[in-house]
């Protein structure tokens, strides 16, 4: 059986184990593991292994020698935490030394035979205080009224939980910012992009009392809500469409997760049911892609799909796949970094690695992957059109393998005399040589008709020198490109990555390159016509490349015009490579054309068939995930995280970090794999979880103004950050779960406070007493992420293309052979000027302009953006192609829309890009730019100044 030692010495007994005789005097439970576990395994356990030593377990200790039991002069341990001659103990290093009482129990124990209880494992004790600001229950206080409240700020709580606070600081706040000002704000805050400017001087010239609150609505109701703030939650879900590590493939079928998550802010679902349907839409709503998709969540983070035969990296592999599921789900909806407990015990948060290991129950049995989504009543339907061609199709192909056997057995009663006629060695990688007579030609060309892989293969082979020999005593080789020979030929992905495999590369000279053959001809043009006697060519003339597919089955011909062309060699009489080609060899000399046009016959049938079944309407496959428990349903914590050292059984049931505060759930140790993930999900969205409407409230603070009431997102623990209005938060929160989880009742609390109002003018005096701006004395201003920054070029250059949803636009070439590359695009057409939130953004795929302005790579999740300045960002959107092309757009825009005046079109530029006129000093200047410089190049100003790019 195995017992656990907890409370002050958080000792934990991972196997059965023989009471050990205890030390005269000395226990190693009561007096030696705490010392231990206070001053040791902070550094020295199996995850840290500071100095390569740990002291968690026996094992580690004999392993590494510190201790030999009996020998107090010989144990080094002992060495380290004494005084010596030469000064104080070294260890431990990060606090005070032992006391003289611990190194003496320490030396009692060694001198007594160092006896530690096998199976024993000695853990740094966790954080137990779960009385933490973020772990108490949610309240719902009351908003202050505080002394000099102005009139203005009395409406919304949000105002005077924020006055107060300024009040008792001896602040003031900043006046409210003009209307221009605010529709500009308001729009980019809830749409990504910039108003029109019919649209501010709309706004500028309504005097009804509630034209703020209805520009609010109106913007909550656009279709470009859900794109805005959908990309705010896609960059918490670390969603990039490419698995990343080294192999870093394209996943095409996550795209409607991006789409879900679009859909889901437009409509305003409950955050609740969104919470639910992202870990267990398959369980809610089985067969309905709407709901099902939002399990992508769970797998649209980066996974190593290398595979490895060795079990134990496997084993590391798949534990680090679930261990970024964990880590997605604890800091997106809990702000909790349950990741941390994975090897011990979180060193600062309540948190045990049992807690870790409980959510691993819960995603034990999620997969990466696609699936294809229909409810048991569109399958069987399905299934119903389906019977009937496949048992068509199976009748064909039956009758078509038994007319193909009768030709075969045929073709082997006459094998003997052809396989007589084979008498040369067969074709080889490493050199083919053909010899024929001589003769004269401009062209000679090579056509496969098989290859070493399969004998009907005519593609997909490689030739890494391709040589043409002239005839005479002095032989030369007539097909060098450096003899001014060409080679044409089809190659693979030669239209996406440029001569990395062209046919060029067959007559380079160098065996290290090669042509990767596409179709089954290559042709060399010689520079002028040569008799010629001998071909050679090879595809892995060095003998590096053994596994490199080969030309086995060819023909030489030769022609003087290119038009015209003659057999002069071919493969019919070179042994075959194996069986598969001796029966291909035998089978076409045996066949009769009326044969082979029955084959033909049955062949358009089967297609016809194919047709058919191609026409039945086929689900969506999309990257949603698969779920079914490993057979061993057991889940283990793992000693310091690896998987080949498992300890304790952990059941699927909810963390007890916040026991004190949420009910529960206990499921059984084999319970389905579809409950655990839906008990976890309700546990999260429980009325008495504090945690989620706090993080979700916060969240939301964050975006609209640059910095969250904690100022860490995704961490509420000890080394997050403390809430600067901890009230206000809790207020927040309890109005959401108030409103049934609904957001936009929240935004429009927020926005229509005096708070978020305010102008984002500097003061001098509040900013010397805040300067981070954490009590909201003014609005914070900020500058466009790199999303806004591309909308807004292409929205004012009138480019922006509206078209919502469905597979995404790349800003790269996607090369991929075994790894995948990533090639940014010089030009960006038209096809490329949707929104950037419906770029398929792979992972580690650098786009010029989205990628010096901080667009996230989603390698992790981000829940904090940089915001940072650097000379390449005003370098790129100075020089980029794009930039230069929207420059030409604007200015034509410019002449459509206000003529030819220069005037008239500066002024519209500016209402185009600030939302506002000129001053007479800002006219008579880009007047005379577009006068002396022309119309573009004001343009190209304008789209690169900082008010543009910069939100007050």
């Amino acid at each position: 059986m195995t017992a656990a030692f907890r409370g002050a010495v958080a000792v934990l007994i991972v196997a059965a184990a023989r009471p050990a005789p205890a030390a005269e005097g000395v226990d190693f439970a009561r007096d030696v593991a705490p010392i231990l576990e206070a001053r040791c395994v902070r550094c020295h356990d199996p995850a840290e292994r500071k100095g390569e030593l740990s002291l968690a377990t026996a094992d580690d200790l004999v392993a590494f020698g510190y201790v030999v039991p009996g020998d107090v002069g010989g144990s080094h341990l002992l060495d380290v935490v004494r005084p010596s001659d030469d000064g104080p103990p070294t260890m431990p290093k990060e606090s005070a030394p032992l006391s003289e009482e611990e190194v003496a129990t320490l030396t009692a124990w060694v001198e007594a035979g160092a006896v530690w209880p096998a199976g024993v494992v000695v853990e740094e004790r966790a954080a137990t205080d779960k009385s933490f600001w973020s772990l108490r229950p949610l309240a719902d206080p009351e908003p202050p009224a505080p002394e000099g409240l102005p009139e203005a700020w009395t409406a919304n709580p949000i105002d005077r939980f924020v006055f107060a606070q300024l009040r008792e600081a001896g602040l003031e706040p900043n006046p409210s910012a003009d209307r221009r000002t605010l529709v500009r704000r308001a729009t980019y805050d809830l749409t990504g992009l910039p108003p029109t400017p019919e649209e501010v001087e709309a706004f500028v010239a309504d005097p009804s009392p509630d034209a703020y609150e209805r520009l609010i609505d109106r913007l909550l109701d656009s279709p470009r809500y859900g794109e805005r703030w959908g990309r705010h939650w896609l960059d918490v879900a670390r969603f990039g469409e490419s698995n990343g590590y080294e192999r870093n493939v394209l996943i095409d079928g996550l795209w409607p997760y991006r789409d879900y998550v679009i859909r889901s802010f437009n409509e305003d679902k409950p955050f609740d049911r969104f919470v639910l349907e992202q870990l267990a839409g398959d369980v809610l709503g089985p067969g309905d892609p709407s709901v099902e998709v939002g399990t992508s969540f769970l797998v649209c983070g980066p996974y190593d799909d290398v595979g490895n035969q060795d079990a134990a990296a496997a084993a590391v592999i798949r534990a680090n796949t679930i261990d970024d599921m964990i880590r997605a789900t604890s800091e997106a909806f809990l702000g909790l970094t349950v990741g941390c407990a994975r090897c011990h015990d979180h060193k600062f948060d309540p948190i045990t690695q049992a807690d870790y290991y409980r959510f691993y129950a819960a995603f034990a049995g999620v997969r990466h992957g696609a699936r294809e989504i229909a409810s048991p009543e569109q399958r069987g339907e399905r299934d119903a059109a389906l019977a009937p061609l496949l048992a068509g199709r199976g009748e064909l192909e039956a009758r078509r393998a038994e007319f193909v056997a009768a030709i075969a057995a045929r073709a082997e009663a006459h094998a003997a005399e052809r396989e007589a006629g084979w008498t040369r060695p067969p074709a080889d990688r490493g050199g083919v040589e053909e010899r024929f007579g001589a003769t004269e030609a401009k062209f000679v060309r090579l056509v496969v008709a098989g290859t070493d892989r399969s004998p009907a293969t005519p593609s997909n082979f490689r030739i890494d020198e391709f040589e043409v020999y002239s005839a005479g005593p002095d032989p030369r080789n007539v097909a060098l490109a450096s003899a001014g020979a060409r080679a044409t030929g089809a190659s693979r992905r030669a239209d996406d990555f440029q001569d990395a495999y062209a046919a060029a590369l067959a007559i380079d000279g160098r065996s290290s390159t090669r042509w990767h053959a596409q179709e089954p001809i290559l042709t060399v043009e010689l520079a002028a016509p040569a008799t010629i006697d001998r071909v050679v060519f090879s595809a892995d003339r060095e003998r590096q490349r053994p596994s490199e597919p080969f030309a086995a089955e060819y023909r030489i011909e030769v022609s003087a015009d290119g038009e015209q062309w003659t057999a002069v060699a071919d493969s019919s009489d070179r042994k075959p490579l194996g069986d598969d080609h001796r029966r291909h060899r035998l089978f076409e000399a045996e066949i009769t054309p009326d044969e082979r046009s029955r084959i033909a016959e049955f062949d358009a049938e089967l297609a016809e068939v194919g047709r058919q079944i191609a026409a039945v309407p086929t689900f969506p496959s999309w990257w949603v995930g698969t779920f079914s428990l490993p057979k061993d349903r057991d889940v283990r914590v793992f000693l310091g995280g690896d998987p080949q050292r498992p300890g304790d059984p952990v059941a699927p049931s909810s963390p007890a970090v916040l026991s004190e505060v949420t009910t529960g759930y206990q499921l059984d140790a084999d319970a389905p794999e579809p409950d655990r993930r839906l008990a976890l999900a309700r546990w999260i969205v429980r009325d008495d979880n504090p945690l989620t409407p706090r993080v979700l409230a916060n969240r939301l603070w964050h975006y609209h103004f640059g910095t969250g009431l904690v100022a860490t997102p995704s961490d509420f623990g000890d080394m997050g950050a403390r809430p600067s209005h901890p009230a206000l938060l809790d207020w927040l929160a309890a109005r959401l779960r108030a409103d049934r989880w609904r957001l936009k009742p929240l935004h429009r609390r927020i926005m229509l406070s005096q708070t978020y109002r305010q102008s984002s003018e500097w003061r001098s005096e509040p900013a010397a007493a805040d300067s981070g701006d954490r009590l909201l004395w003014r609005f914070p201003p900020r500058r466009l992420d790199a999303e806004e920054v591309r909308d807004t070029v292409l929205t004012v250059s009138g480019k922006l293309d509206l078209r919502a949803g469905g597979p995404g636009f790349r800003l790269y070439r996607y090369l991929q052979d075994n790894v995948s590359t990533y090639v940014p695009l010089d030009e960006h057409g038209p096809e490329t000027y949707r929104r950037a939130v419906y770029h398929q953004n792979a992972r580690a795929a650098s786009v010029d302009l989205l990628a010096e302005f901080d667009c996230p790579d989603n390698a992790f999740a981000v829940s904090n953006r940089s915001s940072t300045t650097t000379p390449l960002q005003a370098l790129t959107l100075l020089n980029h192609r794009f930039t230069l092309d929207m420059s030409g757009c604007l200015a034509a825009r410019l002449e459509r829309e206000a003529g030819v005046e220069p005037a008239a079109q500066v002024d519209r530029a500016f209402a185009l890009c600030f939302g506002r006129r000129p001053d007479d000093a800002e006219r008579g200047a880009a007047v005379t730019l577009v006068v002396d410089h022309g119309l573009p190049a004001f343009c190209r100003a304008m789209l690169n100044s900082t008010e543009l790019l910069h939100i007050d």
